[in-house]
């Protein structure tokens, strides 16, 4: 398929999974050499509260025992932690874990990077409408936003 053929969805793929690939690598060059794609596609989902493993697994696509085991390494490895929810005694939250938001302060750091690297590439006044645009279509297409 020539590149002027792709649909705008492939086109924001292609943009996020470039973003993807610079933090993963960012992170392992800091020392978290230990954290996997899929290990940081639920990561980055976990709320500042801690989020419960049925949401994680429902906002990453992936079945719970998926979650669950995702969620096990990471816990094994310290970047997260599982603790009582305050709103359901049942129940346990995913929370970020001290060496958790190390390697998020890194992940941030790469994001930002990356960001200015867009803007420097589209114009500060191209990279505000990308921003705006996306933000708009967000309402319409993230159920859990």
């Amino acid at each position: 398929m020539p590149q002027d053929d792709l649909n705008v969805g492939v086109l924001m793929f292609v943009a996020y999974r470039a973003m993807e690939k610079r933090v993963l690598d960012a992170v392992v060059a800091a020392g978290f050499d230990d954290i996997t794609l899929a290990q940081a596609r639920v990561f980055q989902r976990i709320g500042p509260g801690g989020t419960r493993l049925v949401e994680l697994a429902e906002q990453a696509q992936v079945t719970k025992q998926t979650a669950g085991f995702l969620v096990d390494q990471l816990e094994r490895a310290g970047y997260v932690e599982r603790v009582a929810d305050p709103g359901d005694a049942r129940a346990k939250l995913v929370r970020i874990a001290a060496r958790g938001r190390a390697a998020a302060r890194i992940a941030a750091g790469a994001v930002a990077e990356v960001e200015a690297e867009w803007a420097a590439h589209l114009g500060a006044r191209r990279m505000a409408q990308l921003g705006e645009a996306l933000t708009r279509l967000r309402q319409i297409t993230d159920p859990f936003a």
